[in-house]
């Protein structure tokens, strides 16, 4: 996974308080946006490998359980950690609706 770019120090008087937008400062790596979708197809592509592990246990191509197994709690713990970096992300733009400027 990759790792997330800290965004660039916001002055005083600076675009927030013009009631501009703000842009992060891009360094030599990915976006916080592309970072997200990297992830977000990764936890897909595990969903569907563990959904086809799945139909190959039940159709009789795969007899290890373990193998099965093993690819579904993967699937499950990547889904669980994204939907806790989801809720981080949501409390923390309720956070700044919240702050008065």
């Amino acid at each position: 996974m990759n790792n997330i770019n800290p965004v660039g120090p916001i002055q005083e008087g600076g675009a927030a308080q013009r009631g501009q937008g703000i842009r992060p400062q891009q360094k030599n790596g990915a976006s916080f946006k592309d970072t997200l979708k990297t992830f977000l197809n990764d936890v897909n592509s595990m969903q569907i490998k563990a959904d086809k592990s799945i139909e190959k246990m039940i159709s009789g191509e795969i007899t290890d359980v373990h193998q099965v197994m093993s690819s579904a709690e993967e699937a499950k713990t990547a889904f669980n950690m994204m939907m806790e970096i989801r809720n981080k992300v949501m409390d923390a733009y309720q956070e700044v609706m919240r702050i008065r400027l």
